[in-house]
């Protein structure tokens, strides 16, 4: 007889609010009215990891479990995929893009864990809806606009379609071991620049946020369009 465990706990419990004896309100949920319930439960384990309160932290990733748990519960009910589908699809996938830990590729260093990560990733897409042919691909079009920015400035580096201006390039001063480390005062600089250019936009009347995202995507339109070339 198979041992109960916890979490089959949970999924019972699930199984429960969503059953007609269950709450009206689990019952009404579907994946589009729970989509932003799970971005609001990382933000919060987000504040319970940055406040080092271990208590809050444990509930909080209890929250977030249970975001997974409610959506594997609908997707079960429309005989889609259930929690066991997607624990060995995760097993399943940590296994394959670990050659260096659970077969015989040699890694020197995380550089060449991530190399070899995004090979195996392109590799699995490759011949699917799916694929990513694009080195810009697989940007979450939802990030918050600075991280997107972020995220496509890295790939677009990674890929050579540019680099940094000379006259943005972060300086580095030398510790007395010879390493590059920031200087603390260039970061305090370009914080309050665009902690400034945020307000600059709000005293005019626009959203820094939505004025950063419509950048973005021209920048990405003309990226590609140089990727294609």
């Amino acid at each position: 007889m198979k041992h109960k465990t916890a979490i089959d706990d949970l999924l019972n419990v699930m199984a429960r609010l969503r059953s007609p004896a269950g709450c009206p309100w689990d019952r009404e949920q579907d994946h589009q009215s729970l989509r932003w319930h799970a971005v609001e439960e990382v933000y919060e384990l987000l504040d319970a990891i940055e406040a080092g309160d271990d208590h809050e932290l444990a509930e909080e990733l209890g929250d977030l479990l249970l975001q997974v748990v409610f959506h594997c519960q609908l997707a079960k009910e429309r005989g889609a995929f259930d929690f066991e589908k997607v624990c060995l699809h995760i097993v399943d996938k940590l296994i394959r893009r670990h050659p260096h830990v659970f077969g015989n590729v040699k890694v020197k260093n995380v550089d060449q864990v991530w190399a070899n990560w995004e090979k195996i990733k392109h590799a699995e897409k490759h011949g699917t809806k799916h694929a990513r042919p694009s080195a810009l691909d697989g940007i979450p079009k939802h990030l918050p606009a600075l991280l997107r920015a972020e995220k496509l400035v890295k790939k677009a580096r990674t890929a050579g379609l540019f680099d940094i201006p000379v006259g943005l390039r972060c300086r580095a001063a030398q510790n007395t071991k010879g390493r590059a480390v920031a200087r603390p005062r260039r970061k305090a600089e370009l914080a309050k620049n665009l902690f400034a250019l945020t307000q600059y936009a709000q005293e005019c009347g626009w959203s820094a946020e939505e004025l950063l995202c419509a950048e973005i995507k021209k920048r990405e339109r003309a990226l590609r369009r140089s990727e294609a070339k």
